[in-house]
């Protein structure tokens, strides 16, 4: 097995570029275009292969567009009601569908929040549209949602009805599940049923509680904490509702790793959909194919903005790094910031890592100045690695 040892590669080197995003800095993909240019730069003989990554949050879609998907749009409801246009990706009858394209917190105006009252019901509409292209295998990518409406909106999207006591459908957004009477799941699109739908997510927290979706991801969506208490219980509520519609698999559900993921719509998927729960660093690199880019690799580069203890939990760089640790090439990751002490790195399978703020302390600047900084540092990689 080929190996870096001693600071260089004792062959030729394939270098696969397998990193997320720089979160409000860098795209995955602009991130491998980067160290790319950084390395050859120093060694313009090296091969580099790219393969941007993403772990079911925001840019899931765009990772499946360059590993080789057709990018499909289509005009959704946003989180706040208004339309916007979401994209999916579709290759073979297997479609990778990003809530956030439709639900995401992107999409609210700077600086407003509706924790209460923004929804779903765009989610359920791009998850019809990849079955109206004929998807029968979806990956739904979760996390970054504007909403904590357990998924509600998106059920309805697809059929669902969720009715108050004079039978008319409640209000958007989790503060409106308060006034849930009744719940009518007769009415979801037949084809989900022969539809493998994958609940691809990095956190496996419940719907409710203290670890739930409300009281941990709650804060982020501007709720306050008498927010987060009123959204904890409707969405307890919810839970109760679906228990007398569905059985007891629906109390099961609120408590399954994943339930909590992105205001609560993993539950949704898991109880409306039957999807299977997985963590989506390992969902995602299936898709994009990464173990036949890595059988070619004898480096790897990884990495995102910041690499932190979050990191260590079903982040995109331990997945790759965990993988790559598997077949004994060596790991290097970049990053905006690194806060992991280098054992810490090391029992992840990372041998090395590179931060931005190493080359330009002021975060601000790192932020504008990301792509130089970290053309820069990729040549230094080189050195250290390829030559």
């Amino acid at each position: 097995m080929t190996k870096v040892t001693d600071g260089a590669v004792t062959e030729a080197a394939h270098v696969l570029v397998a990193a997320d995003k720089f979160k409000g800095s860098l795209t995955a993909v602009e991130v491998a275009e980067r160290v790319t240019a950084g390395l050859r730069l120093v060694a313009p003989d090296v091969t580099v292969e790219a393969l941007p990554v993403a772990d079911g949050g925001d840019g899931t879609v765009a990772a499946a567009v360059a590993a080789g998907f057709e990018r499909r749009e289509v005009r959704v409801t946003g989180p706040l009601g208004d339309e916007l246009t979401a994209a999916y990706a579709l290759r073979d009858g297997t479609a990778v569908v990003e809530m956030a394209e439709a639900s995401g917190l992107q999409h609210l105006p700077h600086g407003v929040f509706a924790p209460l009252t923004a929804g779903t019901y765009g989610s359920g509409e791009l998850l019809r549209a990849a079955l109206d292209a004929g998807a029968r295998t979806i990956v739904f990518g979760v996390g970054g949602s504007a909403s904590t409406d357990g998924g509600a909106g998106m059920l309805a999207a697809l059929g669902g009805r969720f009715l108050d006591g004079a039978g008319q459908p409640v209000g958007s957004g989790g503060g409106g599940l308060r006034d849930l009477a009744t719940v009518d799941l007769s009415g979801l699109d037949s084809r989900i049923a022969d539809t493998d739908i994958v609940l691809a997510s990095d956190v496996d927290n419940p719907l409710t509680g203290p670890k739930g979706a409300p009281a941990v991801y709650g804060p982020q969506k501007g709720a306050s904490p008498e927010d987060v208490a009123a959204l904890d219980a409707a969405l307890a509520h919810y839970a109760r509702v679906l228990e007398k519609t569905i059985g007891a698999r629906a109390a099961e559900a609120a408590l399954s790793p994943g339930a909590g993921a992105a205001g609560g719509i993993g539950y949704g998927a898991l109880v409306g959909l039957a999807a299977s729960f997985r963590p989506g660093i390992e969902v995602m690199l299936d898709v994009l194919g990464f173990d036949a880019a890595l059988s070619r690799a004898t480096l790897v580069i990884t990495g995102e903005g910041s690499l932190d203890e979050q990191t260590l939990h079903g982040k995109a760089p331990a997945g790759v790094a965990a993988a790559a640790r598997a077949r004994d090439i060596e790991v290097i990751a970049v990053c905006g910031r690194l806060a992991l002490r280098p054992e810490a790195l090391g029992r992840a399978g990372i041998r090395r890592a590179y931060a931005l703020t190493d080359l330009e302390p002021d975060p601000a600047r790192c932020m504008s100045e990301a792509g130089p900084l970290l053309e820069r540092m990729s040549a230094g990689i080189a050195r250290d690695f390829l030559v």
